[in-house]
This record gives structure tokens, sequence and C-alpha cells, in this order.
């Protein structure tokens, strides 16, 4: 009996063992590369431990189907033809893991954690992202294809001595049969499960560190990749990762920290619209909204950071500048999202790219549209791209100018015309827009900065660095900084002939950050890669450096406001004319959420209890102090509701 059961379970047995002393092996490479994060070494003990339940997890699902239909073929003439089948299917798992954690080291490299969901939300771009990765990544392609490829051979002839079976197996009756199925479909299952507790195990079960690296490197990347897939069809419900609170409560709360009356709240269907009138009363203003790519303060000398955008920090002193605004996430589309719609961030992904919010989603667009603005969008790329071009039509942009309207453009680069194109673009259309006599507003996203950094050595003069300089800086980092310096130069270019055009006395102009070029680092939320310049022009202000904490929502509602729009909408972010309002923005990092008022953040996690920290902006450190229950759940509020807000279509402009 317990030889049948044996022989039943030995390819099975002989291919997780391998698999698991892999995963093992390859964890422990990539925990003495970044052997710097561990603070103590009983830390790497806990990674090696939880690691290796996720890694029989792992193992777990990809056995579940084989090893249910395994047992009723052995002893039939299907035996042979079946243990093929399961050869094949070997050979593509191990394939699988070996590639996900080949790709393992340049994902870190340049996102801090493991391969996630960002890796499956690029394979919807296959022509943007292999340009990219040919002309940025072509190195590290060819690596990580010759080691999957090498080894391949050996693989498949190792796995015939997995799944070979000897001359006389065991002769399988219908009891042994159904006790070999049972016996390895409870193996299966309880790998699969990891825990006898009621909950499966999740990568928050094995989470132990305040490093969001560490708790990355304790999944496999496959299992990584796996989750985040699974995570899609559910869209991430805020609720789910990080508690329930009543929908009331939630309401309450986000409309208490709007700063707006509680009476003005008046529509029970959208229960964040609300009437807001403009601080500057005469004749409604053109707004141009310039998102810049990948521009961190860390990159401006004015906001502390090292000296590579010249033209950016003279606009910070033409200008109304914001010495402390934050971005809410670290992709395009979060930017996107919060300066065009002023939706919260959540751990799904952002509205852009969402179902529900393709058509009568709020928008400043569709709000100006509303106002007779003519509303246009302007990139040097192709706008389908993150599903912009959708998103965008969809909701009250009436125009959209890309890659294939840029007459004669100077240089095309993997992501598109360079933005000296896309600004000489932006000119024409401009300045047609001004001469049909309507107001209008225009959104320009621009490109060039994004790797792999194209910029052609004639272009711009190269920042001159010191040897000492050099040392800090990998070839990659300097070609992104001449993409910066160039990003930065057009900029400035563009702004002073605009200011020589007709449009531009009427005209409010704001230059923002997306995100930071990364977000890396050992904190749970590093906030200080989510610090990025922005200023606004024109905005009948004396030039000043507002020293409040800003969120990337607040700016549509101060936009607005000085362009004498009255603001009828459901943003929850707060009108910046009113010197009471902010110092409180919000970050989405991956899974964790942080909620920072004046300079203490709360910082919530998949599964977790609410962190409590000091924020020290000087040291760009975060200190853990006792909990705040107050502020702790006015972070959950505000990331259950634009799960909320999504799901049940609040965020609109209709007044159902």
């Amino acid at each position: 009996m317990f030889t049948s059961i044996f022989y039943a379970l030995r390819p099975f047995l002989a291919f997780a063992v391998a698999t698991l002393l892999f995963l093992t092996l390859s964890r422990l490479g990539l925990s003495l590369w970044q052997l710097d994060r561990f603070e103590e070494p009983s830390s790497l003990l806990t990674l090696v431990i939880n690691g290796f339940r996720i890694d029989l997890s792992a193992v777990g699902y990809i056995f579940a189907l084989p090893a249910l239909a395994h047992i009723w073929f052995l002893g039939t003439k299907m035996e042979k033809a079946w243990f093929t089948v399961l050869k094949c299917y070997f050979f593509v798992a191990a394939l699988a893991f070996i590639f996900f954690e080949l790709a393992t080291p340049a994902f870190i490299t340049e996102y801090g954690f493991r391969p996630n969901r960002l890796f499956i939300e690029y394979l919807n771009y296959p022509e943007e992202v292999s340009k990219m990765l040919i002309n940025g990544h072509l190195l590290t392609l060819i690596i990580v294809f010759s080691l999957l490829v090498l080894p391949s051979k050996y693989i498949w002839q190792k796995l015939e001595l997995v799944v070979q079976q000897p001359p006389q197996l065991p002769r399988y009756t219908w009891k042994k049969k159904l006790l070999s199925f049972f016996t390895l479909f409870l193996l299966v299952f309880l790998c699969a499960r990891g825990t006898l507790g009621h909950r499966p195990i999740n990568p928050a079960f094995v989470y132990f560190s305040t490093d969001p690296l560490i708790n990355s490197l304790t999944l496999n990347s496959a299992y990584s990749v796996a989750h985040a897939y699974d995570q899609f069809g559910d869209e991430k419900n805020a609720a789910k990762l990080y508690g329930k609170m009543e929908d009331d409560r939630v309401i309450e709360l986000v409309r208490q920290e709007s700063k707006q009356p509680l009476e003005s709240f008046k529509n029970d269907n959208l229960p964040t619209l609300t009437k807001r009138p403009p601080s500057f009363k005469g004749q409604p203003k053109n707004l141009v909204i310039i998102l810049e790519e990948s521009l961190g303060a860390q990159y401006v000398s004015s906001l502390g950071g090292i000296p590579l955008t010249p033209e950016i920090d003279k606009l910070n002193q033409e200008g109304w500048a914001f010495k402390r605004l934050y971005a809410t996430g670290t992709r395009s589309v979060r930017g996107i999202e919060a300066v065009i719609t002023g939706f919260t961030p959540t751990p799904s992904r952002a509205v852009v790219k969402l179902d529900k919010s393709q058509k009568d989603f709020f928008t400043i667009a569709s709000l100006l549209k509303e106002n007779g603005y003519e509303t246009q969008f302007i990139y040097g790329g192709e706008s389908h791209f993150d599903n912009m071009k959708s998103f965008f039509l969809g909701n009250g942009f009436t125009d959209i100018v890309d890659f294939n309207d840029i007459e004669n453009p100077q240089f095309v680069a993997s992501w598109g015309a360079s933005d000296g194109d896309l600004f000489n673009q932006a000119d024409i259309e401009l300045t047609k827009l001004h001469n049909e006599g309507k107001p209008f507003f225009s959104f320009i996203f621009t490109s060039s900065n994004h790797d792999p950094f194209e910029i052609p050595d004639s272009i711009v003069s190269p920042i001159q660095y010191t040897d000492e300089q050099l040392q800090q800086y990998d070839g990659k980092e300097l070609l992104r900084h001449k993409a910066i310096q160039y990003a930065d130069y057009v900029l400035g270019q563009f702004i002073a002939k605009a200011k020589m055009q007709a449009y531009w006395e009427n005209t409010i102009f704001l230059v923002v950050a997306d995100h930071d070029a990364r977000a890396t680092g050992k904190d749970l939320v590093p906030i200080n890669n989510f610090h990025i310049p922005g200023v606004i022009l024109n905005s009948g202000k004396e030039p000043t450096l507002d020293k409040r904490i800003v969120s990337q929502i607040d700016l549509a509602p101060t936009l607005l406001s000085l362009m004498g729009i009255e603001n009828i909408s459901p943003m929850l972010g707060q009108d910046l004319t009113d010197p009471t309002a902010s110092n409180r923005a919000m970050m989405q990092y991956a899974e964790n959420f942080a909620y920072m008022i004046n300079d203490e953040v709360t910082i919530l996690q998949p599964s977790k209890a609410p962190l409590n920290f000091q924020y020290n902006y000087e040291l760009n450190k975060i200190s853990p102090i006792d909990i705040n229950r107050d502020t702790s759940e006015i972070a959950l509020a505000h990331v259950l509701w634009g799960s909320l807000a999504y799901k049940n279509h609040w965020y609109s402009l209709k007044k159902e």
C-alpha cells in the first residue's frame, strides 16, 4: 500500500524539492545582494522561513490540476501519454519560475519590489515596452533569455528522471487509487493553503518588516505576479485590504477633511458633490497644465535637490511654487488621476484604466466643457497608451493631439516625439485655440524623461560633474540626469516663447510632475520619493514659495478657483487660495497607503494594524510614534472612499 502511494507521489515530490531548493537559493542570493537592508541577522532567518511557506503555497497551486488527474491515469492505457504531458507541464512551470527570478534584479533596481502588477500592466502595450526594453535594457534581456535557454535542455533531461516510473509499477486497485488520490489531494491542499487558520496564506501573512523590499523578497516572483493578477478581478477592494468602516462614517470623515461646510453637501446620490465659489471674480481664464514625466524634487535645487533644472528653479521664483507638494502615486496614470480628476489614490489601478470610469467620471475637462471651454490633450506618443485616449474622450476632452499629429518632429524616441517637438506643437495648438476666440483648457503630457532616456548628444550640453559626484551615479543614472536636463531646457524654451504669444495673458499655467523618477527605500512608504515640483504661473498672486504640505489632488480645485470657475464637483482636494487649507497629503505605494497631516504620517498595510510615524522633512526620515486612533480612522476613511466612490458611481457631475 505505502509503495503504491509513494510511486503515485514520486513525480510531484521530486519536482517540489527541486523547485523549493531553487527558490530558496534565489531568495538567499537576492537577500545577500540587498544585505545592507537587513538591520539584524534574525531578519534573514525570518525571511527564509516565511519565504519557504510562500514557496510551498506556490508549488501547491502549481500542482493542483495535475494532482487531481494523476492517479486516475496510473495503470491505464493512457499512462505513458500522461507522463509525457506531466513532463511538459513541469518543464513549462520550471521555466516560468526561472524566468521570473531572473527578471527580478532588474525590476528591483527600477521599482524597489519584486515583479508585481506593473509587470502585468505593461504587457498590454507590447510595442512601447519592447522599444523601451530593446533600447534601454538590451543587455539585461540578453542575459535573462540566455540564462533561461541554456539550461533548458538539461532541465528537460532531468525531468525524464522525475517522471520516470519503474518497469514494474504496483497494481493500482480502486482502493489504492482512492487512498493515493486523497493523500496527494491533502498534501497539495495544505501546501497551497499554507495555514490551518480560517484564511489561506497571502503576502500580508508572511510580511514582517517595515522595509517594503524585504517584505517583497519574502515572496517568490512567480507568486508575486500571480497574486497581482488575481487581484485584478476584484480591483483590490480597499476594505478587504485595510479593514471595514460603515459607509456613512467614511462619507462623514472625507467631508470633514475636505474643509467644506457640511451643509454644502446636499446630494445623497453623490455624497461629496459640493459647490465652491472661485476666488477670482473676473472673466474666466484659460488653463494649460504641463505634466512633466518622472520629475522628483530630488532633481530640483530650489526644492533641496541636485541642480538639474535651472528653468524650473527660475519658474519657482516667478510663480506660485509649492515647496512640499506630494504625488499620490508612482505611475503616470496615478498622476493624471490626481491632477485631472482630483480622485484620491486607491490600491486598485488608477481610474484612467478602470472600466466603470470610462464615461461620466468627473474630470476638470468635463466641468470646463460644461462651461463652454474647448478641451484638449497633447501628447508626444501614442495616446492609447495606458488607456488615456479612451478615458479622456469619455470624460470631457474633445480633442486629442498625439504623435501622428506632430509636424516634422526633430527626433523620435521609444515613447514618441521629443518634448521639444511636443512643445512646438503645443504652441501651434494654443495659438489656434486662442484665435478661435473660445476659452480653452489644454493638458500637455511630456515623455522624454522616461527610460531609456534617448537624448541625442547634440541637443543640450551635459551637466558638469566633479569626479566625486560622478562616483555617486552609474551610467543609467547619468542618462536620466541628461534627460531631466533636456526636459527642463525645452520646458524653459516653451514658457519663454509662450510669454510672447497672445494666449499667454489670459491663461493660467500649471507645471507639475506626475511622480518621482523612482520610489525606493527602507520605509513602508518612502515619502521623500513622492515629493515633486509644482508651480502655477499667471495665478494673480505675487511670486511665492508655499511651504504648506500639498497633495496633487489639491491642484484641480485651486486652478478652478484661480480661473474664476464655479467648482461644482465631487473632488475632495482643497482650494489652496484659502490660507487655512491643506497641510495634508496622501500617497499610495503598491499596497501601502500613507496619510500625512502636518508631519504626522499614518501608514496602512494589508491585513495589519495602522502604524503612526513622525516625518522629519529635513532628514527625509520617519520615526515611529504611538498610535493615533483619530488620524488612523481618517486615513482608513480616505483609502476606502475611492473604492466606494468608484463602485457606486459617486464621482460624477450627473445630478442623479
